[in-house]
C-alpha cells in the first residue's frame, strides 16, 4: 500500500492511496479512525463491513464511519486500486448533518454528481486545476452527505454467491475498459455468457446500479477527466470520443450530472495562474 498525503486542513485530510494487493495477498481486518469518503479512481476491491460485502469500482464511494472494522479483499482481480480518501473532522460531519445511517453505509455506487466531483477532486490533485484539492474535497463530502442522506440504505439480504459477485465485477470493469463503444445490455450480457434479464438483476444487485448507469457515468466521468487534462479539446470531440452519439445528449447528461455545461465545467477547471480569486464551482443541489 503507496500512501501519499496531499493536504490537510481543520475539517480534512486528503490522502491518496494505492494499493498493489491481489487475489494471493490475505485480507486482514482494519477500523475507520475518522468519518471518511473515499473516492475510487482506478481498479476494484471488496469491502466487508457491518455484516455486508460491498464491491467496488472505478466511480464508488468507500464510506468510513469512526470505529467501524473493515477488511478489504482483491479476490476478484490483480492489479490493486487507487483512491483518493477525504478524512473528515468530527466537526465537520456535524456540520454536514443527514442521516446517521449514511455514514454507516459501507459504500456507494458510481453515482453521476459525485463521479464528476471525484474527477475535479482528482485534476487538482494533480496540479491541473487552479482548485486546492482540499477544497474540492469540502465539495464532495457536502455533496455526498446530502446524496446519501436521501438514499434509501437497505439491508444486504439474499447476498449474491462469490461466483456471481466476480461476474459482475468483470463486467463493470469490461464497461469500464469499452465504455467508448456502442454498448447495449445484449453485448453487455453477452460478455458473461447469460441472459440479459438475469445478467441484469446480478450487476445491479453487486454494483448497485444498472449495467446502462454504470456505462452512462463511466462516460461522464471520462469526460470530465478529457475536460480537465486536455482543455484545448474541442467539447464535440469529448463528447465522441467518450462514446456519446451526440452532443446534445452528451451536454444535457453532463449538466445534469455536474449543475453546468461541459465547455462551463472545463473553463472553470482549466488554469488560470493568478487571476484572482477562486470562483464557486457548483451550487448546491437540492
Amino acid at each position: 500500500m503507496h500512501i501519499h498525503a496531499l493536504a490537510r486542513n481543520r475539517a480534512l485530510h486528503v490522502i491518496d492511496y494505492r494499493c498493489t494487493h491481489g487475489p494471493l495477498d490475505r485480507p486482514y481486518a482494519e477500523a475507520h479512525e475518522t468519518a471518511s469518503v473515499s473516492y475510487v479512481r482506478a481498479g476494484s476491491f471488496g469491502c466487508r463491513t457491518r455484516g455486508r460485502t460491498h464491491e467496488l469500482v472505478a466511480g464508488s464511494v468507500l464510506v468510513g464511519h469512526p470505529g467501524d472494522e473493515f477488511t478489504c479483499t482483491h479476490e476478484h482481480h490483480a492489479g490493486g486500486d487507487e483512491c483518493l480518501a477525504f478524512h473528515l473532522a468530527p466537526e465537520f460531519v456535524k456540520q454536514l448533518g443527514g442521516r446517521g445511517e449514511a455514514w454507516r453505509s459501507g459504500a456507494l455506487p458510481p453515482l453521476p454528481e459525485l463521479v464528476v466531483l471525484g474527477e475535479l477532486a482528482q485534476a487538482a490533485a494533480s496540479g491541473r486545476s487552479d482548485l486546492g484539492v482540499d477544497e474540492v474535497g469540502l465539495m464532495f463530502a457536502a455533496r455526498f452527505a446530502q446524496l446519501a442522506g436521501g438514499r434509501d440504505l437497505v439491508a444486504d439480504a439474499d447476498a449474491p454467491s462469490a461466483r456471481d459477485r466476480r461476474r459482475a465485477v468483470d463486467a463493470a470493469l469490461w464497461i469500464e475498459a469499452h465504455a467508448a463503444e456502442d454498448l447495449d445490455l445484449d453485448r453487455i450480457a453477452a460478455q458473461q455468457a447469460t441472459s440479459p434479464f438475469h445478467f441484469l438483476r446480478l450487476f445491479t444487485r453487486v454494483i448497485g446500479v444498472t449495467p446502462h448507469q454504470a456505462l452512462l457515468r463511466a462516460r461522464i466521468r471520462h469526460a470530465a477527466r478529457r475536460l480537465a487534462e486536455a482543455p484545448e479539446q474541442p467539447v464535440t470531440d469529448v463528447a465522441y470520443a467518450v462514446g456519446f452519439a451526440d452532443l446534445s445528449n452528451f451536454t444535457r447528461s453532463f449538466k445534469r450530472a455536474a449543475g453546468l455545461s461541459p465547455g462551463a465545467f472545463r473553463d472553470r477547471v482549466r488554469k488560470k495562474g493568478a487571476e484572482g480569486p477562486k470562483r464557486k464551482i457548483f451550487q448546491a443541489g437540492p
